[in-house]
């Protein structure tokens, strides 16, 4: 569903005046202004007037707001459960039983003015695309634009978005290149990490030189670029029939980053079969050691756990048993098992131990896993192309003609 107008069907809390506007000229009090009765676009207080609003009708039809997100709304009872997701001015509307989502857009249709839009194909640039197989999101169409506002619709594909040995720093390269151009195009891949987990690393590295980027910096970017091409139909598929579980992966880079040697974690998390929570990102203080850096990887990961439960049991999917988190660090494991104080980890934060809680609590269940099957190595560093599909087939997307891309040539030009 399509609000019209959104904006201008909040309600102002707050007296707000205006000039009067162009056009407008009032002979007996020429400074006069005007008092506002409902908000308009371009003003602070209108979103929040409007998510007001939505808000309070919502309640009224039998919504609840959810306490882990403020933009998911549910509607449960004894025959059905209706979930609805609130972006701005879009509404997406789930669930199982068709008559009592009807009724439901009835009633938001009578109050506010709305477009149906029908069963959802396109959603923020995210395609989602129904198949017998299951449900599959992608960002295709974001893809060619993206391609072809950068120039790069005829380049060559390239098998992986970096190259294993790359290490970059601020000083790479010879000479400056144009910031804007380079920070537009990082800004639009990030955009795509959403429905691709496998950029994720490469887009949160070459961020981190928005200030002043370099030549090889914008080669490496039209790398990824040109890895994208090759997979532009590359998405992730949620299979039908597939057992509901809750597994994460955790992953860090010791001392990965060049420049300030900081290390960088990484986890995912899948529900039966595609992911459905990633992060890649650099840790904000230098770790000693690679335990400290696992440990610290796996507390943010258990953080993202524990949230994600919270949602399932708000979508009436409640995850009883332990979530299994896979680690590839022994030394981290024993940490977060064992309560007692530990002097050489006595400098690590405090909110770094929370993992410890969550594993005596029994909400997490940490385990090890081998290093050539941990799939968050995808969020830490550079792969090669033969682990990279094997990481991705895991992470649930569908990669399509591979066997053009093992031809592709590993150079970083264009």
């Amino acid at each position: 569903m399509d609000v019209k107008n959104t904006f201008l069907q909040g309600e102002l809390e707050e007296e707000v005046y205006m000039i009067q506007p162009p056009g407008f000229n009032s002979s007996t009090h020429p400074k006069a202004v005007c008092r506002l009765k409902k908000p308009l676009y371009g003003l602070k207080q209108a979103p929040r007037a409007w998510h007001s609003k939505i808000t309070q009708y919502l309640h009224q039809i039998g919504f609840r707001m959810s306490k882990s997100d403020n933009s998911l709304y549910i509607r449960s009872d004894s025959t059905s459960s209706i979930v609805i997701i609130l972006y701005v001015d879009d509404l997406v509307i789930g669930g199982e039983n068709l008559v009592e989502i009807n009724k439901v857009k009835s009633l938001l249709s009578d109050k506010f003015e709305m477009t149906d839009m029908k069963e959802l194909h396109y959603f923020l640039g995210i395609e989602v695309i129904r198949t017998p197989a299951g449900i599959m999101i992608s960002q295709r169409h974001y893809i060619l634009n993206l391609l072809y506002k950068f120039g790069m619709t005829k380049c060559k594909s390239a098998a992986t978005p970096l190259d294993r040995n790359l290490k970059l720093d601020a000083n790479s390269g010879t000479k400056a290149c144009e910031p804007t151009q380079y920070r537009q195009l990082i800004g639009s891949l990030i955009y795509l990490t959403i429905t691709r987990p496998d950029l994720s690393y490469p887009v949160g590295l070459l961020s981190q030189f928005m200030q002043t980027p370099r030549d090889t910096h914008l080669d490496c970017a039209k790398r990824v670029l040109r890895y994208v091409s090759g997979t532009m139909d590359c998405g992730i598929l949620y299979k039908t029939a597939m057992p509901i579980r809750l597994v994460g992966y955790t992953d860090a880079d010791w001392a990965g980053y060049k420049a300030d040697r900081r290390s960088t974690s990484g986890f995912v998390f899948s529900l039966g079969s595609g992911a459905i929570s990633w992060s890649s990102k650099k840790q904000p203080t230098v770790a000693l050691s690679s335990t400290e850096a696992e440990y610290r990887s796996a507390a943010v990961a258990a953080c993202e756990a524990v949230w994600l439960k919270r949602i399932l049991k708000d979508l009436g999917v409640p995850i009883k048993d332990p979530t299994s988190l896979y680690c590839d660090n022994m030394s981290s494991i024993y940490l977060a098992r064992n309560p007692v104080f530990h002097a050489r980890t006595k400098h690590i934060e405090v909110h770094y131990h929370f993992i410890r809680e969550r594993v005596l609590a029994g909400d997490v269940d940490l385990q090890h896993i081998s290093t050539n099957l941990q799939t968050a190595d995808i969020f830490t560093k550079a792969l090669g192309a033969d682990k990279l599909w094997q990481f991705m087939t895991d992470l649930g997307l569908t990669i399509p003609d591979l066997p053009s891309l093992r031809g592709s040539t590993e150079d970083t030009t264009q």
